[in-house]
């Protein structure tokens, strides 16, 4: 069905006007819908905070659970931010810079920054020569075999389960968010100065408030809990059985979007905690569509109901995903390294040897 809504290149005929129109549809954003959300994310978050200082004061564990809930709150929190980026959130293009740059505050991320990698990251996902702006590290085979060790090593360091969706949220959104992109422009570094500086107040008036001990450990609850939700659901809409990646010459957008974007079918309670952004694949069609109309589009058109949903428990598999295989067209786990060296190993033992005997074979890329 996907094949017939894109087409081998792309482009179907009737069929691309079609989902243009159907997306068209669902692009203007409600204010009412807005400040809703605004109310019903926003407001719990600061009401859990609150009644954090009103627990710490018995005792610091009693508050922990709420830190977990507060966690869940802020994932809903940045996707509020995330439709403001796109320009989705209001009509007015102020307001959606307004609200994009305080939910950001909450969420430790400069607005104009994030809002100008996030836009690489739309215009080149599935791109495997665009590769390395707004997305996880990954590397192909062929490019993981042709690695130094040092660099091998890392790689693995990085696609650990443990690194990935626990250091890393915490390194990403405490550390590396403090730090201007060399090649953002002004309006990006003056975002990333200006957070900053917004963040130490906070942070001041937080210490002060709660004491730094009992800060930290509840920030960090916070942050880990919507950090690690928040990079498991971009990397799961990414990194996923069947998902599409082809090189610049035959890269195409609806394909990218509906094939390289998983469709993530969650439970109603976790939808709504993630915003509605498990319907990844109509967000990348059309970032301008407010994530309360994702569902509704989704619906609306026979051919975006075609796309094969990742459930909860499929998701599992993506655990193992490592590396992409260009000769399969498909994501791999690092077993599958030792099964291409055996194949690879047959070839050369079947091949008749041409060369003379004092040459050595030596191969860098499967030692």
């Amino acid at each position: 069905m996907i094949d017939e809504l894109v087409g081998a290149d792309g482009q179907s005929g009737s069929d691309v006007p079609t989902w243009k129109e159907v997306v068209a549809k669902y692009q203007q954003p409600s204010v009412w819908r807005s400040a809703w959300q605004i109310v019903n994310s926003v407001a719990p978050y600061a009401g859990l905070w609150y009644l954090m200082y009103l627990l710490q004061a018995v005792s610091v564990w009693l508050a922990l659970p709420l830190a977990v809930l507060a966690g869940a709150f802020l994932v809903r929190v940045f996707i509020i931010f995330h439709d403001c980026g796109h320009g989705s959130f209001f009509r007015s293009k102020k307001a959606n810079n307004i609200v994009g740059a305080i939910t950001g505050f909450l969420c430790l991320t400069p607005y104009y920054q994030w809002r100008w990698e996030h836009g690489l990251h739309h215009a080149t996902s599935g791109d495997l020569d665009r590769r390395g702006t707004g997305d996880i590290w990954t590397l192909t085979v062929q490019e993981y075999l042709e690695a130094s060790r040092g660099k091998r090593f890392a790689y693995r360091l990085a696609r650990n389960p443990l690194v990935l969706f626990v250091v890393a949220p915490l390194f990403l959104f405490v550390i590396q968010q403090r730090f201007a992109f060399p090649r953002g422009g002004n309006r990006e570094r003056y975002s990333v100065y200006v957070t900053n500086l917004v963040l130490l107040g906070m942070v001041a008036g937080l210490i002060w408030i709660f004491g730094w001990k009992v800060y930290v450990l509840l920030q960090l609850v916070v942050m880990m809990v919507a950090g690690s939700a928040g990079v498991w659901l971009f990397y799961i809409q990414h990194q996923f059985e069947g998902v599409y990646w082809q090189r610049r010459e035959e890269w195409d957008y609806a394909q990218a979007a509906l094939q390289g974007s998983s469709f993530y079918k969650l439970p109603k309670l976790l939808q709504w905690f993630s915003g509605n952004i498990g319907f990844h694949h109509i967000h990348h069609l059309s970032p301008r569509i407010p994530n309360y109309h994702l569902e509704r589009c989704h619906k609306a058109e026979p051919l975006f109901q075609s796309v094969k949903p990742v459930t909860l428990s499929s998701s599992l598999k993506s655990f193992a995903f490592r590396l992409w295989d260009e000769q399969r067209h498909k994501l791999v786990g690092f077993r599958a390294l030792k099964a291409l060296r055996l194949e690879r190993e047959k070839v050369l033992v079947k091949k008749p040897r041409q060369r003379r005997p004092d040459q050595a074979h030596f191969d860098p890329g499967l030692r």
